[in-house]
């Protein structure tokens, strides 16, 4: 992979798991008033949709289990989920192993094209762009929401 875009990925990885390991566990499920999501599926969310954006639509059950895309998928949310559901830890571990294989990719993958268009993008090069845009997005989600479970739990 082109070393100036997998230098992004560490950056913004780094971000993620450090924002991860500073969390408290009371604040991990907390869902505050007018949100759909809590800092949990959050973090499940942006490892299902890098898992997407850089290993092809239908790599889930390749890698991560099937079942991520129920539960962290476009449109999903905590209050649907059921069964099993993995912990923070685990799924940090698995962020930390797909920024691995995110590093082994080719430029050759990265220029391949997408089976069609997504959103105007045409190749994973593309996709993996716009997969660290969205993952500072839902970083900063994460941070926003921390800081409101943590004034919620501290006001009762």
């Amino acid at each position: 992979m082109n070393q100036s875009l997998y230098s992004q990925f560490q950056l913004t990885r780094a971000q993620l798991l450090n924002e991860i390991k500073d969390l408290k566990a009371d604040v991990i499920d907390v869902q505050p008033e007018g949100l759909n999501n809590t800092i949990h599926w959050h973090i499940g969310h942006v490892l299902t949709v890098t898992e997407q954006f850089m290993f092809g639509f239908e790599s889930l059950g390749n890698t991560l289990p099937s079942n991520y895309g129920e539960l962290f998928g476009y449109g999903s949310k905590p209050a649907d989920w059921s069964g099993d559901v993995p912990s923070i830890e685990e799924l940090a571990s698995q962020l930390q192993d797909q920024l691995v294989r995110i590093n082994e990719l080719s430029d050759e993958h990265l220029a391949q094209p997408l089976e069609q268009p997504f959103h105007g993008l045409k190749t994973f090069g593309e996709l993996a762009h716009l997969s660290l845009s969205h993952e500072s997005q839902h970083l900063g989600q994460m941070h926003a929401i921390k800081l409101l479970a943590e004034r919620t739990i501290v006001n009762g």
